[in-house]
């Protein structure tokens, strides 16, 4: 198959783009390790994956406010495989409120902790398998990060500033571990549309200019970057709104 022996890590894959990237993997012949703040939701992301490739689904428990589980986390994905290949930091900690007071302290600094701290964690600890790598890419779903995107978005201060902030942290690691094969790029897609990698949406993308920007099209932009010969470095994928 496409992917056939891609060892491939997913954060966030509970639900919606996480969930739609393990199985999308999967489908395409690649190994995946799935995390999601519960082992037991991981688990249902593996539930839904139909035929063999359930087979190359592993669900782990993470969350990436909790340094300790992303270090766990990686020392369990190693005792499956001797490297991974691609490592999609796509979760994140969602956080309401248009205004500093509608989240508490805890909740702020969770946010950015899990955010921006975990994504820097699961970099750091999941490099000597990147590393090990002929073929090692990062990709980060950065999404929102400036005042572009606040009017059209509930998100709080605090989530921005967590996105900033990730969205910082890739630049810099995509200059520094560039001189070693890793290559890391970011997606910065507006509000789209979270298709079900089994709905007759995943199938096609709509001819309407009107509709959102779709799941399956971001998908196949991660896939377009990883495919590239080894020096090609796309540093960022982004998206005009519609």
């Amino acid at each position: 198959m496409k992917f056939d022996n891609l060892r491939v890590v997913v954060t966030g894959a509970s639900r919606e783009f996480g969930r739609a990237l393990a199985i999308g993997f999967a489908h395409l012949g690649a190994e995946v390790f799935v995390s999601a703040r519960t082992v037991e939701a991981a688990e249902r992301t593996l539930a839904d994956v139909m035929g063999s490739a359930r087979e190359r689904i592993h669900a782990f428990g993470c969350d990436l406010s909790r340094p300790a589980e992303i270090r766990e986390f990686a020392r369990r994905v190693g005792e499956h495989t001797g490297r991974v290949d691609l490592l999609v930091n796509n979760g994140a900690r969602w956080l309401d409120g248009v205004e500093l007071d509608d989240a508490s302290d805890d909740q702020i600094v969770e946010t950015i902790e899990s955010t921006a701290g975990g994504t820097v964690l699961m970099v750091k600890h999941f490099l000597p398998l990147l590393r090990a790598s002929q073929r090692p890419d990062i990709v980060n779903m950065v999404a929102v990060r400036g005042p572009d995107t606040a009017g059209r978005s509930t998100a709080h201060d605090a989530f921005y500033a967590a996105k900033s902030a990730q969205a910082g942290f890739a630049d810099i690691l995509s200059h520094r571990l560039r001189s070693s094969g890793v290559r890391v790029f970011s997606l910065y897609p507006p509000d789209f549309s979270t298709s079900d990698p089994r709905s007759v949406e995943w199938e096609g993308i709509g001819g309407d200019p009107d509709e959102k920007l779709t799941t399956q099209a971001l998908f196949e932009c991660i896939v377009y970057a990883v495919e590239q010969p080894r020096d090609c470095f796309i540093r960022s994928f982004h998206f005009e709104p519609r």
